[in-house]
């Protein structure tokens, strides 16, 4: 790089690490069980509803969605002005960033989670807060209450194990963090409870919710979240404009309001999810009870090994087989682990020969 050029760019910025997605292959033929993406199609409403829009593309979108924050407001029985719009859920969690942190301002968070959030501390140069699960990945209310960070982000469903938290949970810790108190509800959908019933006792509740999972529209990338009124307020002028472009948010709108064709998508995913997870019991692989659209899961091989080099082994040759799991070696209580989406009952047959000839070859 030109050293001009170079000495113009911020120190933190030069030194930030981008965030890395999982794998998404650019040709076909794989069974992609990596992203925790809905293995069945959107509503077959939203193809009639984003045509109707291509004619507008002239114009631009509603500023700040207000038709989609109705229809979501309506979902969660709240108000639309305790909704703000996002292209994807993670650019909510960026608008949090830039509203709370800084350099003398950090985020807190658990490890290991979700890898975005120390980027996107990163990009602000703050300093981030870490508390460290245990094995069991039971939630640490006390060390979350004695946090001094600003903002606390949580994902509960908790990525990568599907660990779910309870409101009683929640409450003790809204009673004792004086910050934001950041709910990521990705995978709430696929969960017991969710925390949107704490929003009218708890200011500083905030709660993110994205299209990507249950309403298979990662590829729209729409995102939401729900908070305080004021706080909306605030947040509205921290966004970018146009945010959520006009096909974006007819689609979402037409997905959030196919109440039929959503409850019987999560059902099958239910259902398999139950399924699988006996089967891996079956197999005598620990996995850890899910909430999300995925499993968390410890795999054996043919001799009773288990660990890293075992997880590893097994990761690479399911992608021989050109079949997509996710493995985070980075941190040792996961690095013994795979997390597996639930996909199709026929993607999950053919996942489970692979892993029968993987123990029958090792």
């Amino acid at each position: 790089m030109d050293p001009d050029l170079q000495s113009s760019i911020l120190p933190h910025i030069l030194a930030h690490e981008g965030y890395v997605p999982g794998e998404q292959p650019d040709i076909t033929g794989w069974i992609k069980l990596n992203t925790n993406e809905n293995p069945y199609s959107p509503s077959p409403r939203i193809s009639d509803v984003i045509a109707s829009q291509v004619d507008g593309l002239r114009l631009y979108a509603s500023p700040d969605g207000r038709s989609l924050r109705e229809a979501i407001a309506v979902k969660h029985g709240i108000s639309p002005d305790q909704v703000i719009l996002g292209n994807g859920s993670d650019d909510i969690l960026n608008v949090l960033a830039r509203a709370f942190c800084g350099p003398d301002r950090g985020i807190g968070i658990i490890v290991p989670s979700y890898s975005l959030y120390p980027f996107l501390a990163s990009l602000q140069a703050a300093p981030v807060q870490t508390i460290e699960f245990e094995r069991g990945f039971n939630l640490p209310v006390d060390r979350i209450c004695s946090c001094d960070s600003g903002i606390f982000f949580l994902a509960s469903p908790h990525a990568p194990t599907g660990t779910g938290y309870s409101n009683e949970m929640f409450r003790q810790i809204l009673a004792g963090f004086p910050g934001l108190f950041v709910v990521d509800e990705a995978y709430a959908d696929f969960a017991e409870t969710n925390a949107v019933e704490l929003l009218a006792e708890f200011p500083r509740l905030f709660i993110t919710r994205t299209f990507s999972k249950s309403y298979a529209l990662a590829g729209l990338r729409v995102g939401y979240g729900l908070g305080s009124p004021d706080l909306i307020r605030v947040l509205h002028g921290v966004r970018d404009v146009y945010n959520v472009d006009r096909l974006a948010q007819a689609g979402a709108q037409a997905a959030v309001e196919d109440v039929d064709y959503f409850e019987a998508s999560r059902r099958k995913v239910f259902a398999t999810r139950s399924r699988f997870f006996g089967e891996l019991e079956q197999r005598g692989w620990f996995t850890y009870p899910s909430q999300a659209n995925f499993v968390f899961t410890e795999p054996v091989d043919s001799t009773g090994r288990k660990g890293p080099d075992v997880a590893a082994s097994l990761f690479q040759y399911l992608k021989a087989q050109k079949i997509l799991v996710r493995y985070f070696p980075n941190h040792p209580l996961t690095e013994s682990f795979l997390r597996v989406t639930i996909g199709t009952d026929s993607q999950m047959e053919t996942l489970n020969r692979a892993i029968d000839q993987w123990t029958a070859n090792v």
